[in-house]
């Protein structure tokens, strides 16, 4: 995730970090170029000359703005409605902290209880980038647990029933109070919950057949646009075709990067720092120095 101060509204329209250039670029020289060519050839197309005027692609480009404007709200209600899950862990995981903390009495028994609230936020995001499940476990579980949630198919799902019967042999024992023990379990769930809401998200992605539409479209007005603009503007053909296909490309392509909000592209949600922030947050709540915070790498991505 791309994490920068907002810069001048001059630098703004140079910067390149996050804006996508590098990766439409070899679109954009390929229109560029055929731009060039329709220019050098008076719309003309194997001595066939292309009667096309700006009127058609007046009302197409409508019609592919609706359809950008779909793609572009339904990717990135994908990608808020994941932050927004993972502002429900990282809640959720500060409520039961606090609540083992000063409810149930302190002891050696609350810590490993903390660190496996941490456990579940380092598994989810594994899981969820498709990485190995003990990736940042170490020292967290007890060993016997990591040996099951390293062959587990769901290790946040394993970690989750590890933490609730924690709770179950506290009750047992009646060093948890009934009441609380429910009250608690209801925050283990909202943590299914949105391990369940992350995982419909990785696992669901929009059409592929709405893309495929989008993406000829897109490039078919792009390619047939330098026909109907070499009568009327002639030489700023290219110019004004580049510009119009960089706004196309560009916001398909961010569409596509935001509709996947758990990787590691730029614009991507910044994993690796909200679990660092649990992670901080928690330790703290047990007396413990949390780690040094993630900064920014010189790209400014803060994965």
């Amino acid at each position: 995730m791309i994490v920068r101060p907002r810069p001048h509204w001059i630098h703004l329209l140079f910067v390149r970090r996050g804006s996508l250039v590098r990766r439409i670029l070899p679109q954009q020289l390929f229109v560029f170029l055929l731009s060039c060519a329709v220019v050098w050839a008076h719309g003309q197309l194997f001595h066939w000359k292309v009667t096309l005027t700006s009127s058609p692609f007046s009302l197409l480009g409508v019609a592919l703005a609706i359809f950008l404007g779909f793609r572009i709200n339904a990717s990135y209600d994908r990608y808020w409605e994941a932050r927004k899950l993972w502002g429900t862990v990282l809640v959720e995981a500060r409520n039961l902290a606090r609540q083992a903390l000063t409810l149930t009495g302190t002891g050696t028994h609350v810590r490993p209880f903390v660190l496996g609230l941490i456990a579940f936020a380092v598994a989810m995001r594994n899981q969820l980038r498709g990485d190995a499940n003990d990736v940042g476990l170490d020292g967290l579980l007890p060993p016997e647990t990591l040996a099951r949630v390293r062959a587990a198919r769901s290790a946040p799902a394993l970690i989750l029933l590890w933490l609730g019967e924690r709770l179950h042999r506290r009750r047992e024992c009646g060093r948890l109070d009934p009441m609380l023990a429910q009250h608690m379990e209801r925050s283990l769930d909202r943590l299914s919950a949105a391990l369940g809401g992350c995982e419909r998200i990785a696992n669901t992605p929009l059409p592929f057949t709405y893309s495929v539409i989008l993406h000829r479209s897109s490039y078919l007005y792009c390619m047939l646009l330098p026909f109907g603009l070499v009568d009327s503007i002639g030489a700023m053909t290219p110019l004004i075709v580049t510009f119009v296909s960089y706004t196309f490309f560009a916001l398909e392509a961010l569409s596509d990067e935001i509709e996947e909000p758990f990787g590691r592209m730029p614009n991507d949600l910044a994993l690796d720092a909200i679990v660092a922030g649990i992670d901080a947050s928690l330790r703290e709540m047990i007396g413990e120095a949390p780690p040094p915070a993630p900064q920014p790498n010189a790209d400014f991505v803060l994965n």
